[in-house]
């Protein structure tokens, strides 16, 4: 748990709240591990043993994105379920989905198991962003989702050195036993805990949709389409126009990860510093240069620069949150994720076969319109203001619609 936390102040984190971030810790490993480890082995399942053609596993990815548009069913669950019960369970939804997909090796299977596998961990990521925000403060949920995004880094290497060993000892259907058992396992033992305390807001039941948090509607609906530039044709960009090879792309995506291990613990320090505000503009202003490099520029070290960068910036998405954490009645939390979980993935669903059409036009377009949604981004981000000490949420809530922005700074906390 120390090695977990860095530098962070153990004082910040109260005795009750231990058990919360330990349950955190584990279930965020293994949801990691589960998803690398069903991402780094499908293509070649896909290609060597199912036989699929190029069109069978984009309706796969596609289907894939489908259950982070119903997350906000969630809401729904949780009159009936407890939400540390309903992440445990999400856990082990993806251990289960992962463990089974190579049992079977056919297309309809293994749509079946990317769905299941989908729900779990794009259930569990909602709840967990959740959980945070309720149970750790506006100060120490930045350092907490910093090193839970530290170690989804180190936990993606791990996945990848676990792949390749068993690589040498095991076929697919093994391997994949092996990845969703222990990820099973990890969900099991969550349904075991409770590490829940009696001094957070209870949750509303029901779905919420305010005129006063539409900033982290768009910002969230901005953040899902960049994301998908970002994971779909970054990559193509890499293989087809500059012909990386696997072993380029298994390299980047080391060194990518070392990097995120590295520095995802430093950016909630940053937002406790200089505010959400200032960390966004950042962001959008690197997403601008990085896409407009993506398009323009000819020299694959800078195109890979640019792909370790594009990495960095997207993890500056948790502003986003703990602003929200902020200015929301906390109340409001959990069915807000859920709802904002839906809004990230709108642009999943027709972006990539949208951005695939004007590729194949010219494959700069995306990249220039990606520039375009960074510009949209940074200027709303100019509105992004928290309650000054001693203001209360809701009262501050409601004057967000109307404050006009201001030139860069701090969020003027003090």
């Amino acid at each position: 748990m120390k090695r977990i936390l860095g530098k962070l102040d153990p004082a910040a984190i109260a005795s009750e709240q231990r058990a919360m971030l330990r349950f955190l810790v584990i279930l965020t490993a293994a949801s990691t591990i589960g998803l690398q480890g069903y991402t780094i082995l499908f293509n070649n399942f896909a290609a060597e043993v199912v036989h699929l053609n190029g069109s069978q596993v984009g309706i796969i990815q596609s289907v894939r994105e489908v259950p982070g548009l119903l997350t906000l069913l969630l809401v729904f669950m949780l009159l009936v379920v407890r939400e540390h019960k309903l992440a445990a369970l999400s856990v082990a939804l993806l251990g289960l989905g992962t463990g089974i997909t190579a049992l079977i090796p056919s297309y309809g299977w293994l749509i079946f198991t990317t769905v299941v596998m989908s729900f779990g961990f794009h259930y569990y990521e909602s709840t967990n962003q959740s959980l945070t925000l309720q149970y750790f403060s506006t100060s120490v949920s930045p350092l907490i989702f910093g090193r839970l995004r530290a170690l989804g880094a180190i936990s993606s290497v791990a996945a990848g050195l676990l792949v390749y060993c068993l690589g040498a000892v095991a076929q697919y259907r093994e391997m994949y036993l092996v990845i969703g058992v222990l990820v099973l396992a990890a969900g099991i033992w969550g349904l075991l805990q409770d590490p829940t305390h009696a001094g957070v807001v209870p949750q509303r039941k029901k779905m919420i949709l305010r005129r006063r948090y539409s900033l982290f509607y768009i910002l969230t609906l901005l953040s899902g389409a960049r994301r998908q530039i970002f994971v779909v044709f970054s990559i193509l960009l890499l293989v087809q126009v500059f012909h990386f090879s696997v072993r380029d792309m298994t390299l980047l995506f080391i060194i990518n990860n070392i990097v995120g291990y590295i520095l995802n613990s430093l950016i909630g320090k940053a937002i406790n510093r200089v505010g959400e505000r200032t960390i966004s503009s950042i962001e959008y202003s690197g997403v601008i240069m990085v896409f407009l490099v993506y398009a323009f520029s000819s020299s694959k070290y800078m195109v890979m620069f640019m792909y370790i960068i594009d990495n960095i910036l997207y993890n500056f998405d948790v502003a986003i949150r703990t602003y929200f954490q902020k200015v929301a009645d906390p109340a409001d939390i959990a069915s807000s994720m859920s709802v904002g979980f839906t809004i990230n993935h709108i642009a999943a669903v027709f972006l990539p076969a949208l951005g695939g059409y004007f590729w194949m036009m010219d494959y700069r377009i995306p990249f220039v319109a990606g520039s375009a949604l960074g510009v949209v981004s940074l200027i709303a981000a100019q509105w992004m203001r928290v309650p000054a000490k001693g203001v209360e949420t809701g009262e501050m809530g409601e004057l967000a619609a109307t404050i006009t922005p201001r030139p860069l700074g701090g969020e003027g906390q003090g």
